[in-house]
């Protein structure tokens, strides 16, 4: 009989794979493959993943990691941005070619200008340019379009040029974008050439799946798919069944995990932990009820921008939060919904004081201010 796995027990189970039932002791770039990845479509709210994750971090561990090339921010899982490490950007990048395909041709602004182009020839044009010194978007598409005009593409729109060419090949976003406490363009290169090796050629979705399955589990087909944004993943699920666990959730769903996975008792305490806005830990299933709260749906956050940053309570969304970080001054403010306990706000203070110490060391005028919603 398959055994099953509460709400909470779920809920446990993922938190502690995403290092958010303890934190961890380990380089940036580790815990970034243990995590299966970042979201990272902001050039630095995501190094608050880290603050929230790991013990002792600071933002310029993971600066010089990008700097280093030792880790990369391009579009990935769900055509959007991810950091992930220089060996994960190798293979993960192939296994999604479909999932970014699917985005170029049914997008409503750049599919149809791009329509009969030979993507090919496009990716033999742009490549040399790319790799000559890193472009903007703007500034490839120019040089794509005069090239085309030559070549016989038509006069076609160099916004979308640039938009398929960074859907067709490994682009990664090169600093000073995304360092922290820095700003610049968002110029691409392609990862090849940024990293000195070349894209793998054998990568397989099993693997996918399975690191997946380390950083998320327990999950349904449903939600590796959400994850990925690829789909027809039930060949592959079905392939390495024999190699994993099955449970079913309260509504009957099956899951599969790895094996030797952890699966915490659902009772251990979690403790409050401040999530950024577009954290991997509330995007990464198709059923997200292990983590979101029905306050937290009636907020309607996806309509929202800018998303502010989300509190944990006890493991479950409550509540949201800003900073404003200034020379003089470094204000974070909590808004729990509701009025919690004086033991939760505590927590969540202190919680907050650490997350400003990581974000803002050399500011001495630090607060906390917390307004229930």
């Amino acid at each position: 009989m398959t055994a099953m796995i509460s709400r909470r027990g779920l809920n446990r189970a993922t938190l502690e794979r995403q290092l958010l039932l303890r934190r961890a002791t380990m380089p940036v770039v580790e815990a970034v493959e243990r995590l299966a990845g970042l979201q990272a479509q902001t050039p630095h709210s995501w190094y608050f993943g880290f603050a929230s994750r790991l013990d002792g971090v600071r933002p310029e561990d993971a600066a010089e990691a990008l700097t280093g090339r030792r880790l990369v921010r391009l579009a990935l899982m769900r055509s959007t941005i991810h950091l992930v490490s220089a060996r994960d950007c190798l293979w993960l990048r192939p296994l999604v070619q479909p999932v970014l395909d699917r985005d170029l041709f049914r997008n409503h602004t750049h599919g149809k200008p791009v329509e009969g182009l030979d993507m090919d020839e496009l990716t033999a044009a742009a490549r040399p340019l790319l790799e000559e010194r890193p472009l903007t978007s703007k500034q490839l598409g120019a040089l794509l379009a005069e090239h085309g005009r030559s070549a016989g593409w038509g006069d076609r729109a160099p916004a979308s040029l640039a938009y398929a060419a960074r859907n067709r090949m490994a682009l990664v976003q090169v600093p000073p974008r995304g360092v922290w406490g820095k700003s610049g363009p968002i110029a691409h290169t392609t990862a090849e050439s940024w990293l000195g090796a070349p894209l793998a050629t054998d990568a397989a979705l099993d693997e996918m799946v399975l690191r997946y399955l380390a950083a998320f589990g327990p999950a349904t087909v449903a939600d590796v798919q959400t994850w990925s944004g690829l789909t027809r993943l039930r060949e592959v699920t079905d392939r390495l069944r024999p190699r994993l666990a099955v449970f079913t959730d309260e509504q009957g769903r099956e899951l599969l995990d790895l094996p030797d996975a952890p699966r915490p008792d659902p009772d251990v305490p979690a403790p409050p932990r401040l999530l950024y806005d577009f954290d991997n830990l509330l995007l990464s299933h198709a059923d997200r009820s292990r983590f979101i709260t029905e306050q937290h749906l009636e907020r309607k956050y996806a309509q929202r921008r800018p998303v502010p940053g989300f509190l944990l309570v006890d493991g479950f969304t409550g509540g949201e939060w800003t900073i404003d970080l200034g020379r003089d001054a470094a204000v974070l403010t909590l808004r729990p919904f509701g009025t919690p306990p004086e033991a939760t706000a505590a927590a969540l203070t202190e919680e907050a004081a650490r997350t400003l110490e990581f974000a803002a060391p050399g500011v001495a005028d630090r607060r906390v201010t917390l307004e229930p919603l």
